[in-house]
């Protein structure tokens, strides 16, 4: 590689893509605002866990000031099974949650809400996660999706940001 790299021949096809995709994401991370995206990896979970909260359902976290800007587990009530809540949900509105993994097979799904993400599309996941609630028969309350859209119509995008840019400076 070294004796034909400087003909600029590589031994493999490089990952130019990868790099394509790399610059897409910087640009979208530049028009949207590096503050902005850090408020909206903020309210998005937040809102899943008022969804969690209303459903009567654990978030799978021992530590509530550890709590996931990307994803959220959901525990499912004793005799659930989470697979099945989430083939459920995939067959009917080919929406795919995120599995329990090793210990966690079949106790938990996963709620991601990170990236390319906003208000609408978080309000559609819940929506589907109460409707699969529903029909795979997993004892919960409803109202989850309204309580989230509730949190998310309180807490603008500029009123999370100062309570973002608050928590910066206090810690």
């Amino acid at each position: 590689m070294i004796k034909h790299n400087p003909a600029g021949f590589f031994p493999y096809t490089p990952a130019t893509n990868l790099l394509y995709g790399l610059r897409e994401a910087l640009t979208m991370l530049a028009e949207e605002g590096l503050q902005n995206v850090f408020v909206r990896h903020a309210r998005h979970p937040e809102a899943t866990r008022c969804a969690i909260r209303t459903w009567g359902l654990e978030i799978l976290c021992a530590n509530p000031a550890e709590y996931s800007a990307s994803l959220t587990a959901v525990m499912m009530p004793a005799g659930q099974d989470a697979d099945h809540l989430r083939r459920v949900i995939l067959d009917r509105f080919d929406m795919s949650l995120g599995a329990g993994l090793t210990k966690l097979a079949g106790k938990v799904f996963r709620i991601g809400h990170l990236g390319h993400f906003n208000d609408l599309m978080l309000a559609g996941t819940l929506s589907g996660v109460e409707m699969g609630l529903e029909i795979a028969g997993v004892p919960h309350r409803k109202g989850g999706v309204q309580a989230a859209l509730e949190f998310l119509a309180s807490n603008s995008l500029d009123e999370a940001s100062e309570n973002v840019v608050s928590a910066r400076v206090v810690s």
